[in-house]
Formats: C-alpha cells, sequence, structure tokens
C-alpha cells in the first residue's frame, strides 16, 4: 500500500512538472505569436509539442481530432490563399509535449528556403519587426521567470541558510587558512567551521548555502573562490580564498561543505522508515535517540544553537566523553555519551589522470581496504555478498595488489572491468584467528565495482598498506613521510617511541606524544617504528618485532599537531537547518526577483563557458528525461519549489533559445541582423548548410544527455 501510494504520489508530481513545462513552452510561443499578430504577419499554425498532431481547433472549422490543415489547403487552393470565415491560424497540441513552434508565411525554422511574396508573409515585413517576433519568445520567458520568482519570494521559499555545517577532511574548505585570520583563529587550526556565517561569496551576498554550491561549480578551474565569513566569537570578519577541486561522486568543483544541520533528529513518514533510522542508531552504538527527537543540552549547558553546538563541543573535547541530552515529543529526555573519535590526515591521491580520490592516514601510514557493507540503502544484498564477500572481510590480495589501501583498491578493481578478478580476504574463524580465504569467481561490473562498501581497517588493528607514492595538494604534489620506512605492504605496527598500539587512534596519540617538543621547536623528529611483519599471510602477534628509525619532517609533524576530534555521531542524522526566504514587501519582492532571474540567466551562460573549460561535462547536464525526473523530486517539496523550478526552467530555455545557432531564436535574430546591415537577407545556402549544422549539433546533444538521463535515472 505504501509503495502504491509513493508510486502516485511521484505519478501526480510527473503530471505537475509536464504541465508546467508545457505551460512555459506555450508562454514563449504565444510571445512570437502575440509579436507575429501585432507585426501583421500571418500565422498558419500556433502548436504546442513536436511530433503528429493530437488535437487541433481552427476558427471556422471547429476542432478536429489530428489537424485540419489538409482540408484548409484542398479548400483554398494554396497557403497564399485565404478562406472566407475560416481562420488561416491553426492551434494544434502535437503528440510529444517537450517543445513548440509558431508557423508563419514563409518562415519554417527546418527550410530555411521556404518563401513568400504576400503582403503578410514574413519575409515582406521589415526586419526590425522580424527582430521583435524572433525575441519575444525569450522576452516571454523572462518575464515569466521574474513574475514566478516574485510570487515566490512574496509567499517564501524554505531553504538552507549560508552556513557551514562541517568541513569534509582533507577537502579545500577543511583546509584553507583566513588571509586575515586573528591569532586566536590560527591557533584552532585551518579551515572553515560549522556555525560560519558566509556573508559574501566572490562579492556578492548569498541568500542559501545553494548559492556556495552554485558559484564553487562554475568556478573557472585553478581560480580560487573569494568568502567574507563571520564566525561566532570572532569579533571581525574573514576572508578566505579557497581553490575548489573535483568531486569524487559529482564531478564538478566543489569546497567539501556541508550546509548546516539543526538540532532535530531527523524523523520519516512511515513506521518502517524510522525503523530502519533506529537501526541505524544502534548499530552504532546509539540506540537510545529516537527519530523526531532534539537536541535540547551538550555538557549540560541548555544554549543549544543546532548540531553545530554538539560538533564543535566534541572537536574541543581532547578526546574526553561528551554528555549530549536530546529531548521525544512527550518532553522525556535521555543523555548520552558521545565518545569523539581521533581524526586521522585525509589527502587526496590520483587513480587516473583524469581522477583522484581520498585517502584517510597518518604520515603516510595508510590502513587496508576492507569490506564495510553489503546492504545498500534499501535494505537488499548487493552483488559482492553473492560472490562470497562478508562485511569486515580484510583484502590480502585484489587483483595484483597485496593488502591495498581504498585508492590502489578502487584503481584495481576499477581496471578489470567487465572481467573477473582474483580476491583473497582474511577473515575470522569461529576460534577469533585470522585465515585466509580464496574466492573464486568473483566479477567486476562494466561501471567498475564489485558490489560491496569499502571501509579500512584504521579503527579495530595496525595493518598497514603501501603508502601513496605521493598526495596531491591544491594542484601540486607531495611526498608522505612514511614512504621511505614502509616499503611492504601487510606490516602491523606493534609500537611507536615503545608504546603499544592496537589501532590508528592509538598511533596517532603515540606519534603525537613522541613528537611533542620536537613540534613545538618546529624541527624534525626522530622516532622508532616497531613493526611486525605477516606470518604465512597472516598479521601474527607472536611475530617478532623489528624496529625502524623513523625522521619525520616538521611540516609533517604541524599537520599531525593540527588533527582534531570529530563525531561518531554522523551530521545526516540531524535534519538540515532552514531558514524562510521572503521579502518584506511587494517591492522587495520584485526586486528579488529580478535579481534572481539576472543571476540565473548570467549562470547558465556561464555554464557553457565551463563546458568549453572542462569544468562541467556534458554528463552534468539535464534533457527531457532528467529535467522531469528532478523535477518531480522539486514537486515533492511543495508548490513554491516547483514554482521556483519552473522558474529556473523558465530562464534556462530563454538563454538556449538565444545561443547564436541557426535553429534557435538567437541565430535567426542573427540572420536578421545580417539583412538589416547589409540590405539583403542571408543566401539560402548559407541559411541550409547552418541549419543542417545546428540540427546535428542540437540533435547530437539532445541524444547524448537523453542517454546520460536514462543511465541515471535507472541505474544503469
Amino acid at each position: 500500500m505504501t509503495q502504491t501510494l509513493a508510486f502516485l504520489g511521484t505519478a501526480f508530481d510527473l503530471l505537475l512538472v509536464v504541465l508546467g513545462f508545457g505551460l512555459i513552452i506555450f508562454i514563449h510561443e504565444l510571445g512570437h505569436f502575440i509579436a507575429a499578430r501585432w507585426a501583421g504577419i500571418r500565422v498558419l499554425a500556433f502548436a504546442v509539442g513536436f511530433g503528429p498532431a493530437v488535437c487541433s481547433f481552427r476558427k471556422g472549422m471547429g476542432f478536429r481530432s489530428g489537424t485540419s490543415e489538409p482540408e484548409y489547403l484542398k479548400k483554398a487552393g494554396s497557403p497564399e490563399r485565404t478562406l472566407d470565415g475560416v481562420s488561416p491560424t491553426e492551434y494544434r497540441l502535437n503528440l510529444l509535449p517537450f517543445g513548440g513552434y509558431v508557423k508563419m508565411l514563409g518562415q519554417e525554422d527546418t527550410n530555411p528556403g521556404a518563401r513568400s511574396a504576400a503582403p503578410d508573409s514574413y519575409q515582406s515585413t521589415p526586419p526590425w519587426k522580424r527582430m521583435i517576433v524572433i525575441s519575444a519568445g525569450v522576452v516571454m520567458n523572462l518575464i515569466t521567470a521574474a513574475a514566478l520568482f516574485v510570487i515566490v519570494f512574496l509567499v517564501g521559499l524554505k531553504t538552507e541558510p549560508p552556513i557551514i555545517g562541517g568541513a569534509q577532511p582533507g577537502s579545500p574548505a577543511a583546509t584553507a587558512v583566513a588571509v586575515n585570520a586573528p591569532p586566536a583563529v590560527v591557533d584552532a587550526g585551518p579551515g572553515l567551521r560549522p556555525g560560519d556565517k558566509v556573508t559574501r561569496v566572490n562579492g556578492r551576498r548569498p541568500n542559501s548555502f545553494n548559492d556556495l554550491v552554485l558559484a564553487t561549480a562554475m568556478a573557472r578551474g585553478g581560480d580560487a573562490v573569494e568568502f567574507e565569513i563571520e564566525r561566532p566569537g570572532v569579533e571581525l570578519p574573514l576572508y578566505f580564498q579557497i581553490v575548489p577541486s573535483k568531486g569524487d561522486v559529482s564531478g564538478l568543483l566543489e569546497l567539501g561543505v556541508e550546509p548546516a544541520r539543526s538540532a532535530e533528529i531527523v524523523a520519516a513518514e512511515t513506521q518502517e522508515e524510522n525503523d530502519k533510522i533506529r537501526e541505524q542508531f544502534a548499530s552504532i552504538g546509539f540506540g537510545a535517540i529516537e527519530p523526531g527527537m532534539e537536541l535540547v543540552a551538550v555538557e549540560g549547558r541548555e544554549k543549544v544553537i543546532n548540531a553545530g553546538t554538539l560538533f564543535e563541543a566534541i572537536r574541543s573535547s581532547n578526546g574526553e566523553p561528551v554528555t549530549a541530552t536530546f529531548k521525544n515529543a512527550a518532553g522525556e529526555q535521555v543523555s548520552i555519551d558521545v565518545t569523539p573519535r581521533p581524526e586521522l590526515q585525509v589527502d587526496r591521491v590520483r587513480l587516473s589522470t583524469n581522477s583522484d580520490t581520498t585517502i584517510e592516514h597518518l604520515l603516510g601510514l595508510t590502513p587496508v581496504m576492507s569490506v564495510g557493507r553489503l546492504e545498500d540503502a534499501d535494505g537488499k544484498m548487493m552483488r559482492g555478498f553473492d560472490q562470497g564477500l562478508r562485511e569486515g572481510d580484510i583484502f590480502a590480495r585484489l587483483g595484483g595488489v597485496e593488502f591495498p589501501s581504498i585508492p590502489l583498491g578502487i584503481s584495481e578493481i576499477r581496471a578489470h572491468a567487465g572481467k573477473a578478478i582474483a580476491v583473497s580476504v582474511l577473515r575470522r574463524n569461529e576460534a577469533g584467528a585470522w585465515e585466509e580465504v580464496q574466492l573464486s569467481g568473483v566479477t567486476v561490473d562494466r561501471k567498475g565495482a564489485i558490489g560491496f562498501g569499502p571501509n579500512d581497517t584504521s579503527a579495530g588493528m595496525t595493518l598497514l598498506a603501501l603508502p601513496p607514492r605521493r598526495f596531491v595538494r591544491g594542484g601540486e604534489e607531495a611526498m608522505p613521510a612514511a614512504l621511505d620506512v614502509i616499503r611492504s605492504p601487510g606490516l602491523t605496527v606493534a609500537a611507536i617511541a615503545g608504546r603499544p598500539v592496537a589501532n590508528f587512534g592509538e598511533m596517532r596519540e603515540a606519534l603525537r606524544a613522541a613528537t611533542r617538543e620536537a613540534f613545538a621547536a618546529d624541527r624534525d623528529a626522530t622516532v622508532t617504528l616497531g613493526l611486525r611483519r605477516p606470518v604465512a599471510g597472516l598479521p601474527a602477534a607472536e611475530a617478532p618485532v623489528e624496529e625502524l628509525a623513523w625522521e619525520i619532517p616538521a611540516a609533517s609533524l604541524r599537520t599531525l599537531h593540527q588533527l582534531e576530534w570529530s563525531s561518531p555521531l554522523p551530521r545526516g542524522f540531524f535534519k538540515p537547518e532552514q531558514i524562510l526566504l521572503k521579502a518584506e514587501t511587494p517591492a522587495g519582492a520584485i526586486g528579488m526577483g529580478l535579481a534572481e532571474t539576472r543571476r540565473v540567466m548570467l549562470m547558465t551562460y556561464v555554464t557553457f563557458a565551463r563546458l568549453f573549460e572542462g569544468t562541467v561535462r556534458v554528463e552534468h547536464l539535464k534533457g527531457p528525461v532528467g529535467i522531469a525526473h528532478l523535477g518531480t523530486i522539486i514537486a515533492d517539496k511543495g508548490l513554491i519549489w516547483l514554482m521556483f523550478f519552473m522558474a529556473l526552467i523558465s530562464v534556462n530555455l530563454a538563454v538556449i533559445n538565444f545561443l547564436p545557432l541557426p535553429i534557435v531564436d538567437g541565430g535567426q535574430f542573427l540572420f536578421i541582423v545580417y539583412e538589416q546591415v547589409m540590405g539583403k537577407p542571408v543566401s539560402v545556402g548559407f541559411q541550409n548548410a547552418a541549419t543542417l549544422a545546428g540540427l546535428v549539433l542540437i540533435g547530437s546533444l539532445f541524444i547524448i544527455v537523453t542517454f546520460n538521463d536514462v543511465v541515471t535515472l535507472f541505474n544503469f
């Protein structure tokens, strides 16, 4: 029953999107139609959609199933002639709703050779009037978008504020340093912080968190994005210049920031979904937290702004447990102790020429890849389970790589896309001892995946992969400090400076303790590293310890001692914080609407520029299928969000229609400008060639984006 209701809801949302898109096209063509009638041009057809006519209406002939054009032409004898009492204009609804056109006497987009000598034909109209007719559709779209934005900002749009909720470790936002940072900020470490309010992005005041995302995605590759920040407890504004990096998933330029989270725990609409949330809390040791609860106190202090209050307390906890108090709807409270997790270093490593990913490590000491999960978001077992993998398995061999790190493992799996791959894993037996299990018949799908969620061994042991050969930091390369001491994979760290260690958290603290004096003096340090080699390919606690002297540069020590503490309670368990973006007066709404229309229009042009530069790719564009899918998601957020989405589509339609391509309004406009300046029209031969080239370009782009939309939608 739940699935049926969800399907019906999605179908209704899709219907709203299709109707809204059709309305935008109708308004665009209405602009051409009204302008053509004003200019005295005979209009033969006003059509919404492409393809065969579903139904039509012509004054004097009434409604028809299909088109009345053959009957009209038979009676008139020629398109040049008219019939008494019968309108020359047919209003037509075609089969495919994504598009539309106004057909005028002597003018056809796909037939530049169409001509007519009639006094009310397109060619007989002065060029300046034809310019108005051609541009009227775009003008109507911009007016429509502005009007929709005005309505949206009069009612108010719920959106995420331009406040930082957190920065992903190793991301550009986490490693940036304010150019005017006072000593108190520098001592607290680099990066944007939870609670930082962005007051300016490249000199413009952002209205929402989405403005930060767009400004970053549309940045020129290698250029810094400028931010002005208001930070709680810091009197003066902070200024950051951050160079974005390409995201692993989106492929777009990103800062690595998350929106601010409220103090309320997420809750679903159904009991089944809430039970899944409870299971997730229980799996990480927080079974006392219920969906819908609210964070009301941290360390006994009841001044809770949002979830950032808890995350900041954990960051500055020095590893000591932090008490968080939650309250349910009935007023009942529950307090839990949140034990902070020690942060590891996060850097980016190159997977291939055009791809890189993040890796967690300690000065180059790198954990081995393991199997983290085998269930997808819907609770279904992934392909890896059917191929013999089990949660907690540690990869002893993956293809030609022994004890791979996550980047090496991912790279090796992708290299075997569509092929079989040799896999052996370390697995605990019933007695708790490690044993090696050879898996047979493991295959990699065409997308380069076996079918599991990757994890690593950092939380439970000190097993090491080979350090990466180099890190990628801000476009430059850096060498890991451990590269000279860890020369083979499968080693286990038994002790650091004589201090026994059992996991990467203990390794971090042992390294910090052993290098504290050197760090304070800003000099290099020498640390004794106790390593155990595997016995028969397995980690063995009884193996002899081999001690090595490890020279650690001062620069690496500075990075090590700036590492902080993070929350084991995921940020995603808290609902995003929201504000109501609303104008105070109708005049203010008009101003906001016009400003948003201008911003979206400029952003669309920038998108095309970034396509040529390569920071935005064709697969990031949306065709009709992708727009419809995205529209159903947005429509589910409410009517105001749907109106906002339709305003965005209307602006984009205006921009695309006015590109200098022969098959769209912009190209036709240029032809008329040439005619006005030169005193003669562009030759039919040139128009035919240009139109054909435009058709091929737009047709190819349509096929590509539609293919990408379908692949994304159905996860092929």
